[in-house]
């Protein structure tokens, strides 16, 4: 959410003409999304395979709640193709 939440602030202020403090408080949260993914228990690489697949449907569902666009059948779809791929990077039992 915090990346999202950034770029929703950061879209007005640049492209809609709000105040800077509207961008100011978007480089805040900016900085609290940097911290967050170095807590998760995963490696690197499988925290942000698996933060691609959240944003894509958090994006979905941004969409949907904040900007009022219903997303399609296939927005659906495909939001829920990459939660189950998010399933899959962090909870698949390894032999390691």
């Amino acid at each position: 959410m915090c990346e999202i939440g950034i770029e929703y602030l950061v879209w007005p202020w640049l492209k809609e003409g709000k105040s800077v403090c509207v961008g100011i408080l978007g480089g805040l949260i900016l900085v609290l999304y940097g911290i967050i993914p170095p807590l998760q228990q995963a490696t690197f690489g499988r925290v942000y395979a698996a933060y691609g697949g959240v944003f894509v449907f958090m994006s979905i569902l941004w969409g949907w709640k904040v900007d009022k666009t219903n997303p399609d059948r296939f927005d659906i779809i495909g939001g829920i193709v990459c939660l189950i791929g998010v399933f899959i990077i962090m909870y698949w039992p390894r032999n390691t």
